[in-house]
């Protein structure tokens, strides 16, 4: 049997969904949409039961095509879930008037459903009572109380779902006049066969009619252009002259039947208690004290991130170091070592590198929302995020792209509203994530002067803040212009639930984690995977590598000869105030020379290499549309080598300017190649100009094949991703080429 989980947001519908299946749940989206498909499986009294959470929803009155994913499962309609059996309603107990207005639209479906009071041990200490025994007989439905933070009361969750399968469905309620249903089978007479032929269910037709704008009305008017808008609006003006006025009067009707099926039933105290979550309210909800915990919270988040993902990720790139190394010591050099080292074994690396920052981010995101301070969280930012037409939920998301765009893309599941969804994924990668901060090291160690602006102010450390936040400043026009143009609509009402502080569940923060980390390895991992091979395959082919592998085994066996000379050299560069006599470095940088000669001969070879690969001979092709932006084709390698991730550059610099890819932001040497680096007509390449629109570039473009894949996973459509890579790319260019002119016309 399958079942479907409904319920508002913050009635613990997760919790219960996490008890009732534990381990057993697959996570993905229904096809064609952005909305999160949640599957999971029990058994009970040998029956095998499929459980299908649905987003947390306050209406099943349906806005958009991810808001109608709900409707369609309940109909039937979805095709991946197949028909539905029973329908598992989770409402808050203590709040149970307002949760009875999607209980009364579920009953109206017509299915079998089961009505979960859920959070009982809060309706007691808030003085609720409720006639449990009455409510049932006036709904004429199973009711159950339930704890799921607690796991209490789960066994019987279950046997009341078999029980309700057995009985037949109540009837729907009938709640409006009787003008209204005239109306509504006038109107399924009329246009009530979808694409296929088949009949509309009732409830499709009821939501045309009242909900003026939605997705129902938009689909139907697509196929009935000329007479359904017509129809539907005449329909509505005769209700509004019979004193049906739509759409007000369902949030009327339904929230008069909830107050008179809980009259006498429910009971709350006259006085409200004073609770333990209130009194911590009043102070994590202050405007000026609750923002300061706030920052302060995610002050020690992030930089709990930052600082625990980085040795986990150091590890990582430390045995994928090393695995390359036994490779390489067992397999010839050539195509097949250069595949498993650097395509196979590196495109490993580059997916299970993420990992550390994605379980560190949900583990306290899973925190956060399990205590309940999240929502806290949404409440206290929203006044400053809706001036730029997002929530306060999207807060997290955009503050975790800061460290890496992958984790805050995958945060903003979180986010109920479809639109503030969409936008809030496709201005994250705007945000300056760490992989950006080596090419901005490089850069100005190489090209900004270390000087004091106005005396006081250091030109580098400015620098270096204006470009991590350059695309957080940017992303708030980009923000408000997706707002009114892709995503335009009317933004719902900011309506939250705050669930009462608890201690977190162990079980259901793990179950969070872990189902957000295999999602990520399983669906995002392994195209990532596959671009990183194909970066590699572009960068090698088609050139003959046979004379590379000789001159670099001949170099590796003079170092070999001379390691202790190498080692002292080595030494002493670490460390300048070991230099010994200036005799002494002359005769070690003498002896050393056949081995400097022959890395640079090896280095020339993988040069000429790479410039002759597909990859080079893009670069060059692009140089044309670069050479604007005052950049000559090697750049341009740089930047298209660096689409898998952005710190690739370093090495494909090094690589181009005959230095090897083993360098770093911070190496000498390939500073002094950047500057030294000349036109054919003797004018530099690289001035502070240029440099700057390099970081800009960087700073604004969807540099990241990574991010990319990770949004065609949420939205489940490649058009998004591809939306992506053309606007940042756009951006990208004209913030480059402004700042080259500006930087150009000013003499800098």
């Amino acid at each position: 049997m399958t079942v479907a989980a409904i319920g508002n947001p913050n009635t613990g519908k997760s919790t219960l969904f996490s008890a009732l299946t534990g381990m057993h749940a697959h996570i993905g989206n229904f096809p064609g949409v952005t909305v999160e498909k949640k599957v999971g499986w029990l058994e009970h009294q040998g029956r095998r039961i499929q459980l299908v959470d649905l987003p947390g929803t306050y209406s099943l009155s349906p806005r958009t095509l991810d808001e109608m994913v709900s409707v369609d499962v309940l109909l039937g309609r979805q095709a991946d879930v197949g028909p539905i059996d029973a329908v598992l309603c989770i409402a808050d107990a203590s709040n149970l008037e307002r949760n009875l207005y999607v209980v009364s639209q579920v009953l109206d479906v017509g299915l079998p459903v089961v009505l979960v009071l859920n959070m009982w041990d809060v309706a007691r200490e808030r003085g609720v009572t409720i006639d449990v025994e009455e409510l049932r007989r006036r709904l004429g439905i199973p009711i159950v109380t339930c704890e799921a933070h607690r796991r209490r009361q789960i066994t019987e969750v279950k046997d009341a779902l078999l029980h309700a399968v057995e009985q037949a469905p109540r009837p729907p309620i009938r709640l409006f006049p009787a003008e209204f249903y005239q109306e509504e089978e006038r109107l399924r007479a009329e246009f009530g066969k979808d694409s296929s032929g088949a009949a509309l269910p009732a409830y499709v037709s009821e939501r045309l009619l009242l909900d003026p704008g939605g997705y129902i009305e938009a689909s139907l008017a697509k196929r009935f252009p000329d007479r359904l808008p017509q129809a539907v609006s005449a329909a509505r003006e005769r209700l509004k002259a019979a004193g049906c006025k739509i759409p007000r009067v369902e949030a009327r009707l339904r929230y008069a039947w909830a107050r008179q099926i809980l009259a006498g039933v429910m009971t709350t105290p006259t006085e409200r208690v004073q609770t333990l979550t209130d009194r911590i309210d009043r102070w994590l909800t202050h405007r000026f004290v609750g923002f300061g915990v706030f920052c302060v919270v995610m002050f020690l988040v992030f930089q709990s991130i930052y600082a625990g993902a980085e040795p986990l990720m150091a590890a990582i790139e430390a045995t994928q170091g090393w695995i390359g190394d036994r490779i390489a010591a067992v397999v010839a050099p050539g195509p097949l070592q250069s595949l498993l080292v650097d395509g196979l074994i590196a495109g490993v690396g580059g997916v299970v590198v993420f990992l550390p920052q994605i379980v560190l981010l949900f583990l306290f995101i899973a925190l956060l929302e399990d205590c309940g301070y999240m929502a806290r969280a949404a409440f206290l930012m929203d006044k400053l995020m809706t001036r730029v037409g997002l929530s306060g939920k999207s807060f997290v998301p955009l503050m975790s792209s800061f460290a890496c765009a992958i984790p805050g893309i995958m945060a903003t599941r979180v986010i109920e509203n479809r639109r503030d969804r969409m936008t809030t994924i496709l201005v994250a990668p705007l945000m300056s994530c760490s992989a950006r901060l080596p090419v901005y090291l490089l850069l100005i160690g190489a090209f900004v002067p270390p000087i004091a602006v106005w005396g006081w102010l250091p030109l580098q450390g400015t620098t270096l803040f204006g470009m991590t936040f350059l695309g957080a400043v940017v992303a708030i026009p980009v923000a408000w212009l997706l707002k009114k143009t892709l995503f335009q609509g009317e933004t719902p009402p900011f309506v939250m639930e705050l669930p009462t502080y608890k201690w977190p569940s162990p079980r259901i923060v793990f179950s969070r984690v872990y189902d957000r980390a295999k999602s990520f390895l399983v669906r995002a991992g392994t195209l990532i995977f596959a671009t990183n091979v194909l970066v590699w395959a572009a960068s090698y082919f088609p050139g003959d590598h046979t004379r590379e592998v000789t001159l670099r085994a001949e170099a590796a066996q003079l170092q070999e000869a001379a390691a202790e000379d190498w080692e002292r050299r080595a030494a002493i560069e670490a460390q300048p105030d070991l230099a010994p006599s200036q005799s002494e470095w002359a005769g070690l940088q003498e002896r050393l020379a056949p081995v400097d000669a022959a890395i640079a001969a090896a280095n020339a070879e993988s040069e000429r290499l790479l410039a002759g690969s597909w990859l080079g001979r893009a670069g060059q092709g692009i140089e044309p549309a670069v050479r604007p932006l005052g950049w000559d084709w090697r750049i341009g390698v740089g930047v298209i080598a660096s689409f898998p991730a952005r710190e690739v550059i370093i090495a494909t610099l090094g690589t181009i300017y005959s230095l090897g890819g083993d360098v770093d932001e911070e190496s000498q040497g390939l500073k002094a190649a950047l500057a030294n680096a000349k036109w054919p007509d003797g004018r530099p390449v690289y001035t502070l100009p240029v440099a700057l629109s390099i970081m800009v570039f960087f700073a604004l473009c969807a540099q990241c094949a990574s991010t990319l894949m990770v949004i065609q996973r949420e939205t489940n459509h490649w058009g998004w991703s591809a939306f992506t890579f053309v606007y940042m790319t756009i951006l990208a260019y004209a913030g480059a080429w402004v700042t080259v002119q500006l930087g150009t016309a000013l003499g800098w």
